[in-house]
């Protein structure tokens, strides 16, 4: 038998032992005062005897994350949702029928413990406890050395097992609860309309993406899952919803990497009578105040690299960017051949018939992108890769836009929004083309989205943001998978 059969054959039979002796292993009946951080926080600077004088009778709920047995006495560490405190446990404290059914408790089990506070000779607070009952009997034992296992894709399988052994884990996921917060404060704030809209459409649409199909029997119909919100939210501008936002989960039948997860979060909003120049001001804005309020500065660390949000920050267009970071020459982007020319002299794999807009950005995702380490906004982007933006007033090969680049990774992106119904139809149609010539991602046709503009849009600026990213990128985090709960991982034939 295997050392690990032979630890749940010990933990069923201890099971079974509390069972024979009337013990119910799963009760629903306690009520708990105290958190293990409440009490640190109020008491750690007490001494004994300030602490012998209280009155109070204190209550936590946790697991057995330590155990310390002196025969007719125990210490545990029980771990709640706050941290971990100790416990004391003796058969003079608890009486000797419940402290021998104590001895069966394991490492793992969740426990009620109730009693006064004390400090020990070292000077750690604990529970001297007049009350310890199991809550749950854990029927598999913990990894006993969590922290050195080198196949990290078990903490991603079993995120349960990484919260429970690795604190720093939860924290991190309590810092992205609390950053969506100050999103939606911050939008709220400036008046902007939290909404809801759908994340089934008839049509996939928003984005430049493969969908997930789906298909709905009582309609009869094929839906897809949303690759983005943005079809959805400007028919609310439309309607006269002139500041909305929606935190959404989206969707992308694409791969899976240290930065994409086929199912992800994002904040969209629109603001109507605004330019993509006034959301540059807004996202700065949106990000030093997340930061001041998570560090109380603008400046932090990632990944060992100081990022400082302090504003403004550094505005290039695309061949601006190419020209600094990719050695081209300004003269060699005035032409699809020089360009070309320059694709293949860095060695970037490209379609030789593609547009000089589509040969443009494969130079920049390539050879620019993870050079832009501190905060970055590209704008001028060409219209063949912009379905949806609104053309440039000065150049209509380009688009008023801007992506904000941090760690030469892509944060967010927004632009001046299409209103003019018959550029917007004919840009459809240019990608319905691509469509047929090959291209998975090009956008389809939207019928109905067009009806909605010819009842006419006000001017907009919309934007996206991948609070993913985000969280990476304030959590020092280095891989999405770090960032989100329950990531998606490659099936495994059989169950842990």
């Amino acid at each position: 038998m295997s050392e690990t059969s032979e630890l749940l054959k010990k933990k069923r039979e201890k099971a079974e032992q509390l069972r024979a002796a009337g013990v119910n292993l799963y009760p629903n009946d306690v009520r708990v005062k105290n958190t293990s951080g409440e009490l640190h926080d109020r008491y750690d600077g007490v001494d004994n005897d300030e602490l012998a004088g209280l009155a109070e009778r204190f209550s936590i709920a946790g697991r057995i994350m330590a155990q310390r047995s002196f025969g007719k006495a125990s210490f545990v560490s029980v771990q709640d949702r706050k941290g971990r405190i100790q416990v004391f446990v003796q058969k003079a404290g608890v009486g000797e029928e419940r402290y021998n059914l104590f001895k069966k408790y394991d490492v793992g089990d969740i426990v009620f413990a109730a009693g006064r506070l004390f400090k020990t000779k070292t000077g750690e607070l604990t529970i001297d406890a007049d009350e310890i009952r199991l809550l749950s009997k854990a029927l598999r034992p913990l990894p006993e050395k969590w922290h050195g296992l080198t196949d990290v894709e078990i903490r991603y399988r079993q995120r349960y097992l990484d919260l429970i052994m690795n604190p720093k884990v939860a924290e991190t996921f309590v810092t992205r609860s609390r950053i969506i917060r100050l999103i939606r404060d911050f939008m709220t704030d400036r008046d902007f309309l939290e909404v809801e809209t759908p994340m089934m459409h008839p049509i996939a649409g928003g984005a430049a993406a493969r969908p997930f199909k789906t298909y709905h029997n009582a309609l009869d119909m094929e839906l897809y899952l949303r690759i983005a919100p943005e079809l959805y939210l400007k028919r609310l501008v439309v309607g006269g919803m002139d500041r909305v936002f929606e935190i959404n989960r989206s969707f992308r039948n694409e791969g899976v990497s240290v930065l994409h997860n086929p199912e992800f979060t994002m904040m969209e909003f629109y603001q109507a009578y605004a330019t993509y120049e006034d959301l540059m001001t807004l996202t700065e804005e949106l990000l030093l105040y997340i930061a001041r309020e998570l560090f109380g500065s603008p400046r932090f660390s990632y990944q060992g690299t100081e990022i400082d949000l302090t504003p403004p920050w550094r505005r290039m267009t695309v061949e601006e960017a190419i020209c600094a970071h990719a050695g081209v020459a300004p003269e060699r982007l005035g032409s699809q051949e020089a360009i070309l020319a320059e694709a293949k002299r860095l060695g970037i794999l490209v379609d030789e018939t593609e547009a000089k807009g589509k040969l443009l950005m494969a130079i920049f995702d390539a050879a620019v992108e993870e050079k832009l380490i501190q905060p970055t906004f590209i704008t001028r982007y060409p219209v063949e890769v912009s379905p949806l933006s609104r053309r440039n007033e000065e150049n209509g090969d380009y688009v008023d836009r801007f992506e904000l680049f941090i760690y030469g990774r892509e944060i967010a992106n927004a632009f001046s929004e299409l209103n003019d119904p018959d550029d917007q139809r004919k840009r459809f149609l240019n990608q319905l083309a691509d469509k047929e010539a090959g291209d998975e991602e090009a956008h389809e046709m939207d019928e109905d989205f067009i009806t909605a503009l010819e009842y006419g849009m006000p001017p907009t600026a919309g934007e996206g943001i991948g609070i993913d990213r985000l969280v990476m990128l304030f959590t020092d985090s280095p891989s999405i998978r770090d960032v989100i709960l329950f990531p998606h991982m490659r099936s495994k034939s059989r169950n842990p």
